[in-house]
């Protein structure tokens, strides 16, 4: 049995002012055929998982490029090309095979393609035929194109928000590959429009129970697979919006009335499913008054929409600078993205003492610069942090404190949201005796920082991220959509 298996995946921002080149891939996750490590990314799981069940079992895989870009603007044309033509090179030099295995986002949007996903799998369908599996891995902010599912097998997406099974999923998704080549199961997909658009947290009700559902009837009655299509309002695509995925065993009639009926299941839950955020002032107020309820347990601060995990510059200011007005002490920023900044941190050197100015560098709607007088705690040649069995680079980076204050700023070259608190800890910053924790990210740090923190607060403060769908200038996504639309599916009454 001969598998190829390969990666590419980005989660693009149409709004965003950070554009996507090669770089951007090579600087977060970039490994040639056979190079990836043992340990998973986000969304090429399903190569180190392929390789150590291929080793198991006596399975021939081919592996190919395995490459990854923190999330941004628009993908370079060039760039897109360039990786999807040496994964199909790869490929025909791999042939025959019985199945490709791929690791995707779903999210991709490059100059002159809006479905780049649908693109590359549609010609690897041209090179291997109609009669050979292909099956992939999607991170659930995404999309679905009609023209993924005219080309796809088997699919499956992250069930969790913030995405703690990803590894999870891609050994669900390898184990319903192998099993279909060994003629145990056929499987066909459905799917469900819900005509809706908004944000699932899985770390709270109602998703936490709806999810659990899903899982259980999993293995159960036909169903192979269930996913969730949240979808990801920071793309300006024809088919941004939520959808659900049922994979049967050979069973499209009940498929298709599975998807349907949790699909109106989680239409209904629609303006329950979004976690409770703050303007700015009120969510500081609000952690003021936590801290003095828990002055022995930092107050974890999220900045959710300058998340560089949504396709964002990182480099806001708007909460830091009325921190800093306000007078808050005892605070630990992760991260501002500031290159500028971290290279005169690096040629000062650390303990010196210098002028700087601190992020406000992408655009007008993170705000303006922050100048302080600041002393280099620490500088690191290639700072990091964890994702659950993953390693994600900070690149060169620094730790800064502005004079007369307890406030400790992690800077940062290589754009990445905050995921757990070692990238306090990594960085020299004893974040247990932090009183308040100022995160950038919109959900996926909740399972490392709920068990160290009092409590999570979480502010919308103005960014670059399209945050109200409802009044969002979409040109080519659907405005039949809610919240643009009050009962886009007519099941109220």
């Amino acid at each position: 049995m001969r598998i190829f298996t390969a990666s590419l995946a980005t989660e693009t921002n149409t709004f965003s002012p950070v554009p996507t080149d090669m770089n951007a891939f090579k600087a977060a996750f970039y490994a040639g055929p056979g190079d990836h490590p043992d340990t998973p990314t986000l969304c090429s799981s399903v190569v180190p998982i392929l390789r150590r069940r291929g080793r198991a079992e006596g399975l021939t895989v081919i592996e190919g490029t395995s490459c990854w870009a923190e999330p941004a603007g628009l993908i370079q044309r060039r760039t897109f090309e360039t990786l999807r033509d040496r994964i199909l090179d790869e490929l025909r030099a791999a042939l025959p095979v019985d199945a490709v295995v791929l690791g995707l986002h779903g999210a991709m949007v490059a100059q002159g393609y809006d479905d780049p996903e649908g693109d590359l799998l549609q010609r690897v369908r041209a090179i291997v035929g109609p009669d050979v599996l292909i099956a992939a891995e999607f991170d659930p902010h995404s999309h679905l194109t009609d023209r993924r599912l005219d080309n796809l097998d088997l699919m499956a997406t992250f069930l969790e928000f913030p995405h703690t099974d990803f590894e999870e999923r891609g050994e669900h998704v390898v184990d319903l590959a192998l099993r279909t080549l060994r003629g145990e199961i056929k499987p066909v997909i459905s799917t469900f429009d819900c005509r809706m658009i908004t944000i699932y947290p899985t770390s709270r009700e109602p998703m936490r129970s709806f999810i659990d559902r899903l899982k259980a009837m999993e293995g159960r009655d036909g169903i192979l697979s269930i996913s969730v299509i949240h979808g990801f309002m920071a793309g300006d695509v024809p088919d941004m919006g939520t959808r659900i995925v049922v994979v049967t065993d050979d069973d499209k009639t009940s498929g298709d009335r599975l998807a349907e009926k949790l699909g109106h299941e989680l239409y209904g839950l629609r303006r329950q499913a979004a976690m409770p955020m703050s303007d700015t002032e009120a969510g500081l107020d609000r952690a003021v008054a936590l801290r003095a309820e828990r002055p022995d347990v930092p107050v974890v601060i999220a900045d959710v929409w300058d998340n560089p995990g949504g396709g964002v510059a990182g480099d806001a200011t708007h909460i830091l600078r009325r921190m800093i007005e306000r007078g808050f002490e005892n605070v630990a920023v992760a991260t501002i993205w500031d290159p500028i900044a971290v290279s005169f941190c690096h040629a000062a050197g650390e303990g010196a003492e210098l002028a700087l100015r601190l992020g406000g560098k992408s655009g007008p709607q993170g705000g303006e610069p922050l100048d302080l007088r600041v002393t280099v705690e620490a500088v690191f040649d290639a700072g990091w942090q964890s994702f659950r069995n993953s390693q994600v680079t900070l690149g060169a980076a620094a730790v800064v404190r502005p004079l007369g204050t307890t406030l400790d700023i992690v800077l940062i070259t290589s754009r990445t949201q905050t995921y757990e608190p070692d990238i306090f800890a990594n960085q020299g910053i004893d974040f247990t005796q932090k009183a308040f924790l100022l995160v950038k990210s919109t959900n996926h740090f909740h399972a490392g920082f709920q068990p160290v923190s009092s409590e999570i607060v979480y502010i919308a403060a103005p960014t670059s991220y399209p945050t109200d769908p409802a009044t969002t200038p979409y040109q080519k996504a659907s405005l039949g959509l809610w919240p643009r639309v009050a009962d886009p599916l007519g099941l109220e009454t």
